[in-house]
């Protein structure tokens, strides 16, 4: 192998080289200095995100098993700049007596789920991309479980890391499977031994049902709601974004490039199990009155919407599932930003005690407020253009049944997203959560969601240079 391939892994030997840092800072820095490891830990990401913001061209290494190309450098980037608005907010969560002495561990173990990520991303080889997965998973039940000596964050990282070895289990079974009946596990060579035998749809059928588990998708999603309320907020957050856009976009590739032979049958599993996951996410978020629980069923329900982009198996579905990751990123972040703040200086997290919160914190009430509206796709908000999008790509291939019946769920998301906005606003509390001042990092981090939620949606060009790179594949 050309040594000069390894350029291609600039961004994996970037990211390597932040965490080295990172973690020699955690052995050798003490005293008064360490007060300074939040500063060093965002400023370290921020460079490492702004050096890589220029897609890599098209290239290759490791013999074909990591691959590189301009749209997979883009969606790289978009985990980087959502990692580095988790580091912000986990400002006060980390400062806290029990926790700032494993400041250190988070990073280096947010980091190394992030590196699995790229792993995945990139990779041309089912062993590489099993490789990356599980790079991604291991340290993942670790932040889960981090809060150990709280009931609820031992109970959450114990069925993380059971639901993530059954579906490891399941995927890794099915790509033997594959291996068995094509003899290669180069993604490029597969689909021309790929001729839909009963073993090779059983080995598809075993792999999607571990990234079912991966993205929680209806029916693989009893573990959400329990590991997103017991898992630290910052925890959860990246959870519900980072983990599962890169696990979605990543199925995607696996999909148009591995199994394309079989388009028509993996396309008529997709359409019932997104109209399973959208409508029984909704429903069951009507029902919940834990916050962290009804955005892990929110995020359920996008994970819904992500795979419309997926079902249509083109470039512009690809374009918009990218672009779809990236609002929904800021939003997100937004709305668990504001939760977050709020159960560190109050401990509430239950809707009722968002009762008036305008009055005592308005400006958060209405980041909030712009959050929610972008999540249910409320226009001029970002999310509108990122569903409108979403859904063109998936009516292009056909699917029009599919997109009214999301259309529809689109209104039932909004009914029970307008519940916490009418908590806030219109409901009326004796004793609401105090007023109090957010810290600098978490008021950056929370303007940076702001801007994206607005500006996204009127910058076309963004999308539109996503949809270049996606045509570029």
């Amino acid at each position: 192998m050309d040594f000069g391939n390894l350029l291609y892994l600039k961004e994996e030997i970037s990211l390597i080289l932040v965490m080295v840092l990172l973690l020699l800072f955690d052995l050798f820095c003490t005293g008064k200095i360490r007060r300074y490891f939040q500063l060093t830990a965002c400023v370290l990401m921020a460079v490492h995100t702004l050096i890589h913001l220029d897609p890599m061209p098209d290239g290759q290494a490791f013999g074909g098993m990591y691959i590189n190309s301009p749209i997979l450098s883009v969606v790289k980037t978009i985990l980087n700049v959502g990692t580095l608005i988790i580091f912000m907010q986990a400002r006060n969560w980390l400062s806290r007596e029990s926790t700032s002495i494993k400041r250190g561990e988070f990073y280096v173990l947010t980091l190394s789920t992030l590196l699995g990520m790229y792993f995945m991303i990139s990779s041309g080889n089912f062993l590489l991309f099993f490789i990356g997965l599980e790079t991604a998973s291991v340290p993942m039940a670790a932040l889960v479980a981090f809060d150990k000596y709280k009931h609820n964050s031992a109970e959450a990282g114990a069925k993380y890391i059971l639901s993530a070895v059954f579906a490891s289990g399941l995927m890794l079974y099915g790509i033997s499977l594959i291996y068995g009946t094509t003899g290669t596990l180069y993604f490029e060579d597969i689909p021309a031994g790929i001729d839909g035998c009963p073993l090779q749809i059983m080995a598809f059928v075993f792999f999607f049902a571990g990234m079912g588990f991966k993205i929680s998708l209806v029916p693989f999603h009893l573990w959400t709601a329990d590991v997103y309320e017991g898992a630290p907020t910052s925890v959860t957050s990246y959870l519900s974004v980072i983990s599962k856009g890169s696990a979605v976009f990543v199925l995607m590739m696996i999909l148009v490039k591995v199994f394309a032979p079989i388009v028509e049958q993996w396309q008529m599993m997709l359409y019932g199990l997104i109209v399973l996951t959208i409508s029984i996410a909704n429903l069951f978020a009507i029902r919940q009155q834990n916050l962290k629980r009804f955005m892990a069923f929110s995020s359920i329900s996008q994970a819904g919407y992500l795979m419309l982009g997926v079902i249509a198996g083109s470039a512009q579905g690809m374009s918009a599932l990218v672009y779809y990751v990236l609002v929904y990123l800021f939003s997100n972040l937004g709305v668990f930003g504001v939760i977050s703040i709020i159960e560190q200086r109050s401990g509430k997290v239950r809707m009722e005690d968002y009762n008036g919160l305008y009055r005592t914190n308005p400006r958060l009430s209405i980041v909030m407020m712009l959050s929610l509206f972008s999540l249910a796709g409320i226009p001029p908000f970002a999310g509108f253009f990122s569903k409108f999008f979403i859904f063109m790509s998936a009516a292009g291939e056909g699917f029009y049944l599919l997109v009214l019946l999301a259309l529809v769920n689109t209104i039932l998301s909004l009914y029970y997203y307008l519940l916490i906005v009418k908590a806030m606003f219109i409901n009326s509390n004796e004793s609401p959560i105090a007023t109090f001042r957010s810290d600098n990092y978490t008021r950056v981090s929370l303007i940076a969601c702001l801007l994206g939620v607005l500006a996204l949606g009127i910058f076309s060009m963004i999308y539109d240079r996503i949809s270049l790179l996606a045509f570029g594949l």
